[in-house]
Parts: structure tokens; sequence; C-alpha cells
């Protein structure tokens, strides 16, 4: 199979109920890892780039890192752009063989904001302005729109974003405790989230007027956390999905409650409205990304073997088996998520 465009795989979970893992390739470890399992799994999968990781890489180093083993994989690998902020990285990856691209125009936005106040935190009145106003709406349709007629002229999908997935630095900002290992969050802290998600008539207005093919929907996650406790709002993702034919994303999924028989086992009391990763695929979810478990997952395996004894300092020994502690937890994504003989 090897390098495939995104819009078929996508569209072809979206119809068939079940999600496509997207993980972010952050080192050729935890790439090979991705692709390795998603063959033992005869699954599709997204392997993911941000500009961070490909600053980190080396432009060149990078993109050829990905694209060989993308294109030497034995199941459909979509090679996307994750969180493009300008029409110049997208352009750039385009010209290199990505299969399919992500702009998040909210993010520009933000950017800008922090960049005129010398700030990196926005208090809370200012960005729940810039996410969820007809202001902010309208710029991200513009730039999103002249994005998406240059993806598609490549014949590639385009990925967007709307309402915001906070990272901890955001409840901070706004004046809200958080501590992202437990997940616990004050009332004040909860209401402060609910309004950053996304507005449905936003939502469905954004997607006619841009063309976007897929769209990131802030429905509850949060990014960076470290323990699976966070529910989602089902409700809202159906209210979505209802409004617009197009598969819906997932971001910052590391954090998220898996199952709805995990809420017992972290003593969580759900709202009716609220659930896990597999009640949001069937309301619409059908690609799902993950990143920060990868990386702590990684990491543990290293930390718990360095120095090993019998390794004599041998890195290679350490790193292969980090990969292969990892390739078991893709492996339990992509059945968490029904991919898995999906290729």
């Amino acid at each position: 199979m090897g390098l495939v465009s995104g819009k078929e795989v996508l569209e072809r979970a979206y119809r068939g109920g079940y999600a496509i893992g997207a993980f972010n390739g952050t080192n050729i470890e935890i790439t090979r890892a991705i692709i390795e399992a998603a063959e033992e799994e005869s699954a599709p999968v997204f392997l993911q780039l941000s500009m961070g990781i490909l600053d980190y890489l080396g432009f060149e180093i990078g993109v050829g890192m990905a694209m060989a083993a993308a294109s030497s994989a034995k199941v459909p690998v979509v090679l996307h752009l994750d969180h493009g902020r300008n029409l110049e990285q997208c352009v750039l990856c385009l010209r290199n063989g990505f299969t399919s691209i992500m702009y998040d125009g909210t993010e520009k936005l933000l950017e800008e904001i922090r960049a005129k106040e010398g700030s990196k935190g926005l208090d809370r009145d200012t960005l729940i302005k810039a996410i969820n106003s007809r202001e902010a709406l309208e710029r991200n349709i513009s730039e999103t729109r002249r994005i998406a007629e240059i993806v598609h002229a490549c014949e590639i999908p385009l990925e967007a974003e709307l309402g915001r997935i906070p990272r901890d630095s955001d409840f901070h900002a706004a004046g809200y405790e958080f501590d992202n290992r437990s997940g616990r969050l004050t009332p004040e802290a909860k209401s402060f989230l609910e309004s950053l998600y996304v507005v449905p008539d936003f939502a469905e207005e954004f997607v006619e007027e841009t063309g976007c093919d897929s769209l990131a929907i802030a429905c509850g996650s949060i990014h960076g956390m470290l323990a699976p406790l966070r529910p989602l709002n089902i409700r809202r993702i159906e209210e979505i999905a209802s409004r617009v034919d197009i598969p819906l994303v997932l971001h910052g999924t590391s954090g998220v409650l898996q199952k709805i028989e995990d809420a017992e086992k972290f003593d969580l009391v759900l709202e009716k409205d609220e659930g896990s990763i597999q009640e949001a695929i069937s309301a619409g979810i059908a690609k799902i990304n993950v990143s920060t478990d990868l990386q702590k997952v990684f990491l543990k395996s290293v930390e718990e073997n360095f120095p090993e004894k019998d390794s004599g300092g041998n890195l290679r020994k350490i790193f292969a088996g980090a990969r292969e502690k990892l390739k078991d937890r893709i492996r339990f994504y992509i059945r968490l998520f029904g991919s898995s003989g999906k290729a």
C-alpha cells in the first residue's frame, strides 16, 4: 500500500463507523513503531509531522525519514502536516509530498494576538473572543478558504479546526488551576473549557464556506494531559455531525476517557451528555490524534532501562526496547479506535 491520500482513507472510516489513529512521528524510533504497529494490526494510519517536529529534526531529514517509512509500508499511510499555521508551511509540505494538510487558523490568530500584547498567555475574555466571536470566525473562514483552494488544486485534502482545545497554560493564564496529571477541573475551570467548545452554527457555516474535508473540533479534550480522565461532550459532537457531512477529528486524546466503563475506575461521575472515545466515534469522530501519551510511554521505557546492565551503554538496545513498548501502546489505540483489520 504505502503512501496514500488522506481523503479516501478518512471517508471510508467516517462511513464505516470507526476512526483512524493519527500519531506524531517525533523521531525515528517512534516513526518505526507507528508503521510497524499499523502493519501488525493491518490498519490504515496517519503519520503526522508538526512544524515543531520538523524544526527539531531538520526539515529535509524529518520529511525524508517520514517519506521513507510511509512509502515502504505494507498498509495505507497518510503523511499529514499537523497544525500548519500559515500558507508558507502548507505549501512547503505540499511540495514535499505530504498527502494531507491541516491548517489551524485559530492558532494563527492567537499567535498574532500574543505577539501584539507581548504575552505568552491570554486572559479568559480575550481568548474566548479570539475563538468564538463572529470576527474570529470570518477571519478563519477567509484564510482557510484560500488555503483549501491551493491544497485542493494539488488533489490533497485539508483538515481545519474550530474552537480551542486548550493546554494547561490556557487555564493558568485565565486564572484557573489545572493539574494535567489528574485532569480534575473545578466548576469554574470546566465552565471555561466549555466556553471554548465549537459553536454548532459556526461549524456549519465554516464547512460550507471553506470546503474543508475534515474538521477538528473542541468538545472537551485538553492537550498535554497525562492521565486518561477527561470525558467528552458527546452531545456537542452529535450536534455538529448532524450539520456537517464530513469526518470530524479529535485532538488532545492522550487525556480523554477511553471507555465508558473506565469512569468508575477513575471515580468519575459523568453528566448525561458526557462519554468516552468509543461514544465519540459513534457520534462522528473519524480521525483521532495521539502524541503526549506516546512520548510518555517511550520515555518511561528509556528511563527504566537506562543504564541497563546488559546494554553496555548501547543506545540501540535501549531504544529498540522502548520501540517495542510503544508498539504495544499504538496497537491498543488502533484496536480502541476500531481500525484494526481495515487496511
